[in-house]
Order: C-alpha cells, then sequence, then structure tokens
C-alpha cells in the first residue's frame, strides 16, 4: 500500500512539473511573439509618426501665414516690424506647447529613452521640413534657401538663413533612421555618457550660432552675417558621438 501511494505521488508530480514546465514555456512564447510585434510594428510607428509631424508642420505654416498676412502684408523681410508684447508673449506660448507636444508623443510612443530621443528628432525634422515646405507652398517663400528667418523665440530670437536649420532637420531624421535599422537587426545604438556630452556641446554650439545675430531683432535691423563656423563646428561634435555609437553597434569601434 505504501509503496502504491509512493508512486501515486511521484506520478502527480511529474504532472504538476510538466504542466509548469508547459505553462512557463507559453508564457516566454508569448513574450516573445510581443516582443517580436513590436520590432515588426516599427515601421507602422514611424509612418503614423511622421503623419503626426507632417500635419503638426502645416498647421504650423497656418498659423504663419496668418501672422504674415497681418504684419508682412507685402511679404516678410528684415528689419522685423515690432510686434505687439502681448502677441510676442502668444507667439513664446505657442512655440513652448508646439515643443512639449512632439516631446510628449515621443515619451509616450518610445521604448526607452535612447529610443525616445531619436523619436523627438525625427518628429522635430519632419515638422521642420514640412513647415517650410508648407509655407512655400502658401506664400511662395522662401525663395532661396539662403533667406534669414525667426526660427524661435526662447530663450532669445534664433536667426539664421533657412538652409541651416533644415540640415539640422535632415542629420535628425537620418539620425532615427540609422537608429532603427541598428535596433531592427539587434544592435542597439547606445552612445556613452561622453558621447552625450560631446553631442550635448554640440548642441549648445549650433543654439549659440542661431542666437547671435539675437539683437536684431530688439534693434530692428537686418541680421548681420551667419557665423558659419561656429555652426559646422557644432554640427561635427553633434553627429561624430552618434557616428561613433553607429560604427560601435557594427563592432567597429571600442568603448573609448
Amino acid at each position: 500500500m505504501w509503496e502504491e501511494g509512493s508512486d501515486s505521488t511521484r506520478v502527480e508530480g511529474d504532472s504538476t512539473t510538466v504542466e509548469c514546465n508547459k505553462v512557463s514555456a507559453l508564457r516566454e512564447s508569448i513574450i516573445l511573439e510581443t516582443d517580436m510585434s513590436g520590432v515588426a510594428a516599427s515601421p507602422r510607428r514611424a509612418a503614423w509618426l511622421a503623419v503626426f509631424s507632417v500635419s503638426m508642420g502645416l498647421l504650423e505654416a497656418a498659423v504663419v501665414v496668418y501672422l504674415r498676412e497681418l504684419y508682412y502684408p507685402e511679404g516678410f523681410r528684415f528689419p522685423l516690424v515690432p510686434l505687439p508684447a502681448r502677441i510676442t508673449a502668444v507667439e513664446v506660448v505657442r512655440e513652448a506647447t508646439t515643443l512639449f507636444m512632439l516631446l510628449a508623443v515621443a515619451v509616450v510612443s518610445g521604448r526607452d529613452r535612447v529610443d525616445r530621443f531619436f523619436l523627438f528628432g525625427f518628429m522635430f525634422g519632419v515638422w521642420d521640413l514640412v513647415y517650410y515646405g508648407g509655407l512655400w507652398l502658401f506664400l511662395g517663400w522662401p525663395s532661396s534657401l539662403l533667406e534669414w528667418d525667426v526660427l524661435f523665440l526662447i530663450p532669445l530670437p534664433w536667426l539664421g538663413p533657412v538652409v541651416y536649420p533644415m540640415s539640422i532637420s535632415c542629420l535628425l531624421i537620418g539620425g532615427f533612421v540609422v537608429a532603427e535599422v541598428s535596433e531592427r537587426r539587434g544592435r542597439p545604438l547606445r552612445p556613452t555618457n561622453r558621447e552625450w556630452l560631446v553631442a550635448i556641446c554640440g548642441a549648445l554650439a549650433i543654439v549659440v550660432a542661431f542666437c547671435w545675430n539675437w539683437k536684431a531683432v530688439s534693434e530692428l535691423r537686418v541680421p548681420d552675417g551667419f557665423p558659419v563656423t561656429l555652426f559646422a563646428g557644432g554640427v561635427v561634435l553633434g553627429v561624430v558621438p552618434f557616428v561613433r555609437a553607429a560604427m560601435r553597434a557594427r563592432g567597429s569601434v571600442g568603448e573609448a
């Protein structure tokens, strides 16, 4: 009787172990399928984010069309027409909320912090290019990529020929594409802390270049020449760290 009970207990234990193994295998299969579906959905994610960014770019262009019809009926040009303080404050709020909208979508859509950074850059780049495309479509402006524009008002007015912000936008979109391809190949692009620091220094140099002529707005004059050397140096500092990270993801360079 004891031996029969022992055999029965052993059989029940083995059966329980088998069932646990089946549940564990099913769970791992579900997780794997979820991860694979997430990777496979990345082109769809990029497409919808592009739709969002294009819509925002055209909306931004429409707002600027209204402003220019009110304040520049004969065409936008420097020196600028002084805006009432109330309208300037509204413009600052509009710019800030636009950036927060892009940031919010990137945070919700991103896999991690690095992915969110590239998503924000991608949406910003598409938004900016579509914005200028919308102005050209609605107003025939800019007639040249060397035409000067007011880019931002936060924290100081950003000024420069449109070719420079558009080139930054192209770089941001290109960075997103590289990061997505690396991620899908199982070689995620992960810059080191030192590389992030160098990239931030480059971004600050670019911002300084755009703010170089900020006094031209308050002094109601035509901007001086754009600091191309400073801008180019900032671009190099901003791009090289990510190039190194991409090369490291492919196994071409080390961590140093």
